[in-house]
């Protein structure tokens, strides 16, 4: 895999937050025009990109936002086993530290605790709220 993308309403706020979970920022630029139309299918589109690479150095998360054209569906409240549903987990030392540093740039957990389960590679797994992409 070389990315996966999502796209964000606060480019800075999720560069930040992304940031905190130990992904680096490769780079940002605006991107349009005819080879940007057609790639993506969307006539005079205008967005800006930012490329944050995971601390293991194998792969990429692109964060887009929209300029134009406006945005069109919104999946942030869709539940998990709807189409184009998007998770994406990160491995972490210190989940309580961690959470103290995402709470700094707007995430919070879940209302209700949970208990972080054992994933089949025997990693601690656990929900996190990232309110700050909204």
């Amino acid at each position: 895999m070389d990315n996966v993308g999502i796209v964000i309403a606060d480019i800075d706020a999720a560069i930040d937050f992304f940031t905190e979970l130990g992904l680096e920022l490769e780079g940002r630029t605006p991107i349009e025009g005819d080879w940007a139309d057609g790639v993506t299918g969307l006539r005079d589109m205008r967005v800006e990109i930012a490329m944050m690479r995971t601390p293991d150095g194998h792969s990429r998360l692109e964060i887009s936002r929209f300029l134009a054209p406006p945005v069109v569906a919104d999946h942030r409240n869709a539940p998990v086993n709807a189409f184009g549903y998007l998770r994406v987990m990160f491995t972490v030392e210190d989940i309580d530290d961690t959470l103290i540093r995402l709470g700094k740039c707007g995430a919070a957990a879940p209302d209700e605790p949970i208990d972080p389960k054992i994933t089949s590679s025997g990693d601690h797994q656990a929900g996190l709220l990232p309110r700050i992409l909204n």
